[in-house]
């Protein structure tokens, strides 16, 4: 596909992309619905005014939660709208005052957050965590090779890429310690992550089968699921992750469509022993190369397409006991990890739990991130006609901690 705009050949928004966003719009109050294409944004409901207003009600709103709901019918038809118009050059007249430069919107949060829901769905990562915590014990738990782990998190704390991420404060006891004590997280960490959210909702009691998954999930966005360690380890007997997790997370700008991801589609990796029926066919993984820096240098690159669960299969078991989907809930991955060092998608695994500090190219260490470190998290994936699609990068920059009022 072509388009008459003037998109490079190698951008990561070209028209086989054209995720969804929103935007803080100069001179508008309420943000918009908006579509990067090369360095530019589309208003969408600009665009789609004057061309077909039940598609612009959809996108009228300042988030994506009309089109969300909407359905994969609804879904597909705008799709093909806005290629039409991006690659018929009749539309030009129409579409050329919807547009503005990238660099002078602001991305808010596109969608509110319904429910969110953290998986462990990389089996690197689980071995590498067990190792670290448990080296007595078996590095993967009993259940883990049988049914997609996961915690519900904090929808409220879900935030839009370049959210500062405020040192969380909680409690925290050290092996050697007698007593635990309450202040500043000493071990924050990144997780990089791949999220999927939700569109169509589903029936409360009626669990959703792997094969339906297409019906409901809207698109793909990156994730950091921020990481208090030493607040996770001392909370999480019996009940898992609480105040270590719940802080922040944050999601990358642009949900890229799963009609765009087509060609990313990959066969996953062999799962032994064979899952239960409810979580078969295991559907596709997706093949995206993710990259994680500190302060602008590289640290990882995990392969997404590693992951042993699938989002099939991670929203099988979501609905499983019949729990209902809404539109806008989030589920993740989970951190993302490969087999190589240089492929562990979190500080605990790169600098194995804070005994082996990565060194930086200005001379400091870091076991775990310090205040004013920057995290960066972007990913591409492979698109139409060897093209690839990016998703923007997920932001954060580390604030000292606030401790609470008296």
């Amino acid at each position: 596909m072509r388009t008459w705009l003037p998109v490079p050949a190698d951008s990561p928004f070209g028209i086989a992309n054209l995720p969804y966003g929103a935007v803080e719009w100069p001179g508008h109050e309420r943000p918009k619905v908006a579509v990067p294409v090369g360095d530019a944004v589309l208003d969408l409901a600009g665009a789609l005014e004057r061309i077909d207003g039940d598609l612009a009600f959809l996108v009228r709103g300042p988030s994506l939660d009309h089109l969300l709901g909407a359905g994969p019918e609804a879904w597909a038809a705008l799709r093909a709208t806005l290629i039409h118009l991006l690659t018929d050059e009749r539309h030009r007249p129409v579409v050329e005052p919807a547009l503005l430069p990238r660099d002078d919107v602001r991305p808010v949060l596109p969608f509110t957050v319904a429910d969110y829901v953290d998986f462990y769905a990389s089996e690197q990562h689980a071995r590498n965590l067990g190792r670290i915590l448990r080296p007595d014990s078996p590095a993967l738990p009993p259940s883990w090779k049988h049914l997609p782990i996961g915690y519900h998190g904090r929808a409220g704390t879900v935030a839009v890429s370049g959210t500062d991420v405020v040192r969380p404060c909680g409690q925290r006891k050290p092996p050697d310690a007698d007593a635990p004590t309450y202040g500043p997280s000493r071990r924050l960490d990144f997780e990089a992550e791949i999220g999927f959210v939700v569109g169509m909702p589903s029936t409360l009691g009626t669990p959703v089968p792997t094969r339906a998954w297409r019906q409901h999930v809207f698109g793909v966005v990156l994730v950091n699921d921020w990481s208090a360690r030493d607040l996770q380890a001392w909370e999480a007997q019996p009940l898992g992750p609480f105040q270590g997790k719940s802080f922040l997370t944050s999601v990358s700008p642009w949900i890229v469509p799963l009609a765009a991801l087509e060609d990313a589609l990959v066969e996953p990796p062999a799962q032994d022993p064979r899952p239960l029926d409810y979580l078969l066919p295991r559907g596709p993984g997706l093949d995206l190369d993710v990259e994680v820096r500190l302060n602008g240098h590289v640290v990882s690159r995990p392969p997404a397409a590693a992951l042993y669960w699938t989002p099939a299969q991670q929203l099988a078991h979501l609905t499983a006991n019949g729990a209902s989907l809404r539109t806008g809930d989030l589920f993740a991955s989970g951190t993302v990890s490969g087999a190589e060092p240089d492929q562990r998608g979190s500080l605990i695994e790169l600098t194995w739990n804070g005994t082996q500090p990565l060194t930086l190219p200005d001379g400091t260490t870091r076991g775990f991130l310090d205040d004013g470190d920057a995290v960066s998290i972007s990913a591409t994936a492979p698109g139409q006609g060897g093209t690839l699609l990016g998703f923007g990068e997920v932001t954060g920059t580390v604030l000292p901690a606030r401790r609470p009022q008296t």
